[in-house]
């Protein structure tokens, strides 16, 4: 496994199952008996995701957030969902109450019904969820134009920075402290904005793999040079990086969990985003345009470098 990163593996799966022009889109589309359907799956599993203290109503929760943050980049609103949890035998009533407390807290925030699912013991805790609707519009991953405006919801480095503080005990002010670990524990999901903006916008894509994964995607399938001039650094996050002597840009790029998305607008619709966006208090930030060309710069303030692709991936 050492050799294979997740990618890899992936187009292996995809090479068995024939599809040999498949192009993720995180949310996938098809067409049954003349409906169109959106589907995704995601997955969380304890000892690859979940640090120690993380409570299990948050738990279920975030599990639903996630997969609703790339329903999200597409402009789509779930309808239904399914949820496939593995449980430790060693659980009480009390904790499995707490996990349905959350799943049902997250279903409402996005507007969604858990229809059923699955439960099965194992060793560890793990939970599957997929989530299901009928889009009118969906925005892809490619679509960027040139001259279009880059933009993400943000900001971000704050869920990087918490995990960090949780796994490593790395050190912060109790403000500071407090912010990242909840930007960790309670993402906020987006749904409602993407849902407003998907027919004003060329491309979108979730972030939860880290923003420089996201930029490098969605310049790569649009086939355009996105230029970097912003960076969108939360409150704090670089008095962190300094305390702990860490990279301010590995937080803010690569760290991933954020559950936002990065999205490219024409001129003619910049606007109508903005006030959209003032009006359903969601925070954005223009990070940069796009041009003629291929991969990610970062260029101001006399500064020029290609922003890689360090986001996370399984097995490397």
């Amino acid at each position: 496994m050492k050799k294979l990163n997740e990618e890899k593996i992936i187009r292996i799966f995809q090479s068995k199952f024939g599809n040999r022009d498949f192009v993720s889109e995180d949310v996938e589309f098809f067409t049954l008996q003349k409906t169109p359907i959106a589907f995704n799956i995601d997955s969380m599993v304890e000892s690859a995701d979940i640090p120690q203290g993380f409570k299990l109503e948050k738990i279920a929760r975030k599990s639903i957030i996630a997969c609703a943050s790339d329903f999200a980049a597409k402009g789509v609103q779930p309808k239904y969902g399914f949820v496939s949890v593995i449980i430790p035998e060693k659980y009480s009533k009390k904790e499995i109450t707490q996990m349905a407390r959350g799943f049902g807290k997250a279903s409402k925030e996005i507007g969604c019904e858990i229809l059923g699912g699955d439960t099965s013991k194992g060793v560890e805790l793990a939970l599957n969820v997929c989530l299901i609707g009928t889009p009118g519009v969906m925005v892809k991953r490619k679509g960027a134009r040139i001259n279009d405006a880059i933009f993400v919801t943000g900001p971000f480095g704050y869920t990087a920075a918490g995990l960090k503080i949780l796994l490593y005990d790395k050190k912060s002010k109790k403000p500071f402290k407090v912010k990242a670990k909840n930007a960790f524990f309670n993402p906020k999901s987006r749904l409602n904005f993407g849902i407003a903006i998907k027919d004003k916008i060329t491309s979108s894509m979730d972030s939860s793999d880290g923003l420089s994964a996201t930029l490098n995607e969605m310049a790569k399938q649009s086939n355009k040079k996105f230029i970097i001039d912003k960076i969108p650094a939360g409150s704090g996050v670089s008095d962190f990086a300094k305390l702990n002597n860490i990279k301010a840009m590995d937080l803010i790029f690569n760290g991933g969990e954020e559950f936002e998305f990065a999205f490219t607008v024409s001129a003619k619709n910049k606007q109508k985003i903005i006030q959209i966006a003032r009006k359903l208090k969601i925070p954005i930030i223009e990070i940069g345009r796009v041009k003629s060309g291929k991969k990610v710069r970062f260029e101001s303030d006399g500064k020029s470098f290609v922003i890689k692709d360090r986001g996370w991936q399984h097995f490397t």
